[in-house]
């Protein structure tokens, strides 16, 4: 019996809600020691430390797909991300998602890099599976720690950013223009070369997205609408595909295989983005204002602007004008 009575007065309570919890105390009333007895069992009922959760032994792969059908859905990339995290949990052998280390994805990292992986391409892979973590713990679908939160990201060497001169930006665009077989190819490609569109992002417009001279673009990257002047040559130029067309087709394969007929060499993984870089650095280099393409571009913060701020005609003049060698300019040193 949970509460007895001692041969001197006082009540005894004595009470093992779950096994391996006992409880013991003596009271000077009946009511004191029920009273006892009813809060140890409710702790029990609403306390997670007299009550544990079974342990979570669902995979990566399951998390990964309880994260998608809570939260990856609604987000622009939410597929393309479910499958690409998909893919990692697979080549980490499918491990249960509570127990997973920083160490088993440190050594993949590893492999990753020998096998050529560039190291930003590694960071935003990773930082996708460490908030599937975050996200789940938030929505309340796991009670523990993120198990990669130790977890550093690397730290790539800066890349120049690279850009099609005048040239080839007339040998591109005319080659796109006299290549009948994807007349869209030309229409997307001056898209971007006009606005600093992504390719993305010009490939999914549509007639009612072009209006007074400019277009607007959503559904982006940032999740802003931003809209940009173009020509009205271009317009027109629009409005006589869509016509005909209710939009554009894929066709990213089509242009890179037009930039290598042109003999454009460009770096690994910007064959279509070279075209809002080139339009970021011409912009810079004819004069233009670094808030101005922040907002143009849609960049969320200015450091990503930054980048091309070195083109602009007056960027760092100071550093020629003021340097301790100007003084001497025109002059013999002493």
């Amino acid at each position: 019996m949970a509460i007895t009575k001692l041969e001197d007065g006082r009540w005894f309570v004595d009470v093992e809600p779950i096994k391996g919890k006992r409880f013991r105390k003596r009271f000077k009333t009946k009511g004191e020691a029920q009273r006892f007895e009813a809060s140890v069992r409710a702790k029990l009922a609403v306390t997670p430390e007299w009550n544990p959760r079974p342990k979570d032994t669902r995979r990566l792969s399951q998390l990964i797909e309880r994260w998608y059908e809570l939260h990856g859905h609604a987000i622009t990339s939410g597929r393309r991300r479910r499958n690409m995290l998909l893919f990692i949990a697979a080549k980490l052998g499918n491990p249960i998602a509570q127990t997973f280390t920083v160490s088993a994805l440190v050594a993949l990292r590893k492999v990753e890099l020998e096998e050529g992986a560039l190291p930003r391409s590694i960071n935003v892979r990773y930082s996708y599976l460490k908030s599937i973590y975050t996200e789940l713990r938030r929505l309340g679908d796991i009670d523990y720690a993120n198990p990669l939160d130790t977890l550093k990201p690397l730290k790539p060497q800066q890349e120049v950013v690279s850009f099609l001169s005048k040239a080839q930006v007339a040998t591109l665009v005319s080659a796109l223009r006299d290549y009948s077989t994807f007349p869209h190819l030309a229409l997307i490609s001056e898209i971007c070369l006009a606005t600093g569109a992504r390719w993305s992002e010009a490939q999914r417009l549509t007639w009612p997205m072009v209006r007074a001279g400019c277009v607007v673009f959503a559904n982006t990257k940032s999740k802003r609408v931003r809209t940009v002047p173009i020509s009205q040559e271009l317009q027109d130029r629009l409005e006589a595909y869509f016509a005909k067309k209710n939009r554009f087709p894929f066709c990213r394969e089509a242009f890179a295989r037009m930039v290598k007929r042109c003999n454009i060499v460009l770096p690994r993984g910007q064959c279509t983005h070279v075209l809002r870089h080139t339009f970021a650095s011409h912009f810079m280099m004819n004069g233009g204002n670094i808030l101005a393409l922040k907002e143009i571009l849609g960049h969320t913060s200015l450091n990503m602007t930054m980048r091309y701020a070195h083109l602009s005609p007056e960027y760092l003049q100071d550093a020629v004008r003021l340097n301790p060698l100007s003084m001497y300019e025109g002059e013999s040193l002493p």
